[in-house]
């Protein structure tokens, strides 16, 4: 890759970012555990499906890519999905609640004012004296978490481990008769981020950014989700970008690396971006088409799932892409 694609930088910035060094090579931060939450009701698309009075037939549920999504009940609330997604996640790392010193809520469809849902999720999973709270940055939200739990673990020598949980009831932004509806998914994902030892793999860098002037590419400021036509090209060149600075300044080509498991979109952003990566169509993992877009919870709910039925395992690197409302794009290198 050369690094003078990028759209979003001058050259010098650009070589910048490629000489700048990895921000957590070196810190032993690792992801221990991983957990995910589904919700119960199980939506199924099929040939003749009928939205707001508009019929779907097969060969647009196969173009959106979606066969079928998961759609919160009134009782499974963001704080309950996010409980049982940290509980699970807690469970793989073999830690209790009690062993919790941070926990950092990534969610964006139920954001309120005081209290935070963090503290809440926190009660409820047994760890009420670990420091919670919420993040947002809209879909990028697991990537804004990983970064700011990152940051506290490795300034504070006393702290050792954090719970990071993404958490999106995205459903309830679809606007009704669009093809939101067909889209949007609800879940939850987390992750047990642990200092470790230095000389192990574990979490190696991660970048986020924004781009103010693409702010209104997408906005859901009457609470559903508006995106432009612009969006799709938008997110394909904010995805690359993010890939192309993380190789770069890690000295790896696209080849390196096992699994790009990046943040879904639709099938016009994956097709963007794994040719423009030059990516074998094997290495590109989401449950896009299972689960939809879960918003901020699409990458660990994913990381979760084929962690767990064998697919992605311990030792493989990946890369993770994410954008999101902001403009924010941004993503993650690690290794499992």
């Amino acid at each position: 890759m050369a690094v003078t694609a990028d759209p979003h930088l001058s050259q010098e910035e650009t070589l910048m970012y490629a000489h700048a060094s990895p921000a957590w090579t070196g810190s032993g931060l690792s992801f221990t555990g991983l957990g995910h939450y589904y919700p119960r009701t199980v939506v199924r698309h099929h040939d003749g499906i009928e939205v707001a009075g508009r019929t779907y037939h097969q060969e647009e549920i196969d173009e959106l890519g979606v066969h079928s999504l998961h759609r919160a009940e009134e009782d499974e609330t963001v704080e309950f999905m996010a409980a049982r997604a940290a509980t699970a996640a807690l469970g793989k790392a073999g830690r209790g609640p009690g062993e919790i010193d941070l926990l950092v809520l990534a969610n964006w469809t139920d954001r309120q004012w005081i209290p935070e849902l963090a503290p809440a999720v926190a009660a409820s999973i047994g760890a009420a004296e670990a420091l919670a709270f919420d993040v947002c940055g809209a879909c990028t939200g697991f990537v804004h978490a990983v970064q700011i739990a990152s940051a506290m673990l490795t300034a504070d020598p006393s702290a050792r481990r954090a719970v990071v949980v993404a958490a999106d009831r995205f459903t309830r932004r679809a606007r009704i008769g669009t093809r939101g509806q067909l889209v949007f998914g609800d879940a939850a994902g987390a992750v047990v981020l642990e200092k470790g030892d230095p000389e192990t793999g574990g979490l190696r860098d991660s970048i986020l950014a924004c781009d103010a002037s693409e702010a209104d590419t997408v906005a859901a400021r009457d609470g559903w989700l508006r995106p432009k036509p612009e969006l799709i090209d938008l997110a394909v060149r904010s995805s690359l970008s993010v890939a192309e600075r993380l190789l770069e300044r890690n000295q790896l080509k696209v080849s390196d690396i096992q699994w790009l498991v990046p943040h879904p979109g639709n099938n016009a952003i994956h097709t963007g971006v794994r040719d423009g990566l030059d990516l074998p169509g094997e290495k590109f993992v989401t449950n896009f088409a299972d689960r939809g877009n879960t918003g901020c919870a699409s990458i660990p709910i994913a990381l979760s799932e084929y962690t767990e039925s064998g697919r992605l395992r311990p030792g493989d690197l990946v890369l993770s892409t994410a954008v999101g409302s902001g403009w924010y794009y941004g993503g993650l290198l690690y290794q499992l």
